[in-house]
């Protein structure tokens, strides 16, 4: 039975007790000789009992239908504002919501609150627990590279410098006396010393010098001189000190590892200069070395080590640019603003 139905039953129902209530008073106050007067009499055209009993009928459905329809709208507008509570929404208030319905709104908003509340705790913890996740698996990726570092430096590094210094000490002492057999274990020899230069620079990925607790400055230093005692290349460095944000210095510093490892692999080059200084409010980071070179336009899609490069500069809101030629070296610069606080403006 729905909302209306009901109402327009419950109002006729009440409205005839009344009636027969009050029929009933009146004629114990004013009782009748003869009740066939009533039985027989009409008004205007129609039997006294039947006007009398129609009256009540009618007046209830108006009633019933009034209330029954009122009400209706009410429980409709509960129901919209529970459904949108349902998907999530923020359900909408009436400017003049009716006085009835007043107390059940403020409940709905206080749960609402309550819900959105437990929403934003739940999606908090999941953050904490995904950075938790990403910050463990960092960390298992930091030594597993620390692990294959360590082998390939005691293993295969070592071979590779064990056969190097052998096809040295046979060219060198007692090359044979075919030019063809010459040639080949030169060309050995040659590739050998590629192999181990390919080698360095794998590990220079693998096992990074880190900056925690360490400055930029101090960073690069460190990495240029390690790079010295391994590798024959005359390396050069101009350094400044000043002072930028840690993550414009971790890209810098990424930048120059992921430069010197590219050199070591491709440029066959045999000298290197690297410089680091800050001039008119901006970091200027150049490498420049004497390699072999390449064609800028057919390496530019195509390396993922320039890309990666120009990516961490556009990170940092800086520039990246990369001039190369067949024969004649590569210069890579990168260029990132300083910006100046709040508190260092004021002094």
């Amino acid at each position: 039975m729905n909302t209306v139905v009901r109402h327009v039953f419950t109002a006729i129902l009440f409205s005839l007790i009344i009636s027969i209530m009050m029929i009933t008073v009146t004629f114990i106050a004013f009782p009748l000789d003869d009740w066939a007067f009533v039985v027989d009499r009409n008004l205007y055209d129609i039997p006294f009992l039947v006007f009398v009993f129609s009256i009540p009928i009618v007046a209830g459905m108006i009633i019933g239908i009034t209330t029954g329809l009122y009400w209706r709208q009410r429980l409709h507008q509960i129901d919209r504002q529970l459904n949108e509570m349902v998907k999530g929404q923020k359900f909408t208030i009436d400017e003049e919501p009716y006085k009835e319905l007043e107390s059940i709104q403020s409940h709905m908003e206080q749960i609402q609150e309550k819900i959105r509340i437990q929403t934003e705790n739940a999606q908090r913890l999941a953050t904490e627990r995904a950075n938790e996740r990403e910050k463990s698996l960092q960390e298992i990726v930091v030594q597993e590279r620390n692990r294959l570092a360590r082998e390939l430096h005691d293993s295969v590094s070592q071979q590779l410098f064990a056969a190097s210094m052998m096809m040295s000490a046979i060219n060198e002492s007692s090359p044979p006396e075919d030019l063809a057999i010459r040639k080949q274990l030169q060309m050995v020899e040659k590739m050998i010393h590629q192999s181990q230069l390919e080698m360095r620079a794998l590990l220079l990925h693998l096992r990074p010098v880190a900056l925690k607790g360490k400055s930029l400055q101090e960073g690069v230093e460190e990495l240029l001189v390690e790079l010295m005692q391994k590798v024959p290349m005359e390396i050069e460095w101009k350094v400044e000190n000043f002072t930028v944000d840690k993550g414009v210095e971790d890209q810098l510093f990424r930048i120059l590892q992921e430069s010197v490892s590219n050199t070591l692999r491709h440029a066959d080059a045999k000298e290197l200069h690297v410089m680091l200084i800050e001039r008119d409010e901006t970091v200027i980071l150049r490498i420049v070395d004497d390699g072999i070179g390449f064609d800028v336009e057919k390496v530019k899609t195509s390396s993922y080590g320039l890309e990666n490069m120009r990516e961490r500069a556009f990170e940092v809101g800086g520039t990246f640019k990369v001039i190369s030629l067949p024969k004649q070296g590569t210069r890579i610069e990168v260029k990132v603003p300083t910006l100046q606080r709040e508190g260092e403006i004021n002094d």
